[in-house]
């Protein structure tokens, strides 16, 4: 795995759920999304199995897969999630020279 991306036991909890509901237990992919107003923010986007992506974190129950194109914007990174009555969600960290999005699901790269 070249990637070091983090994973919270809480993310790991709810990646193992939706895994398993999703019919494929252990295995999730991880993807960047340009936003749909192409001001380069890039929003994380999560779905059940491989999705012809390579792994890049492994824990307790669950491979994290990721397109090898993007591994070098989810180094270091970490992946969480919170839950409460009105529902939940993943968050992202904000890499270093980036701009974290307002919803915490997403970050734009700062030019120099």
């Amino acid at each position: 795995m070249a990637c070091n991306l983090k994973i919270s036991k809480s993310a790991i909890t709810e990646l193992i759920r939706q895994s398993a509901f999703g019919g494929t237990p252990g295995e999730m992919h991880i993807d960047l999304l340009p936003d749909s107003f192409e001001e380069g923010w890039l929003y994380i986007r999560l779905r059940c199995g491989q999705q012809s992506g390579v792994p890049i974190a492994r824990t307790d129950g669950i491979t994290l897969f990721a397109p090898s194109k993007q591994l070098g914007l989810l180094q270091g990174l970490k992946l969480d999630y919170f839950g409460d009555l009105t529902g939940g969600g993943f968050l992202i960290s904000t890499p270093e020279g980036a701009q974290a999005s307002g919803c915490g699901t997403g970050f734009k790269m700062m030019s120099n």
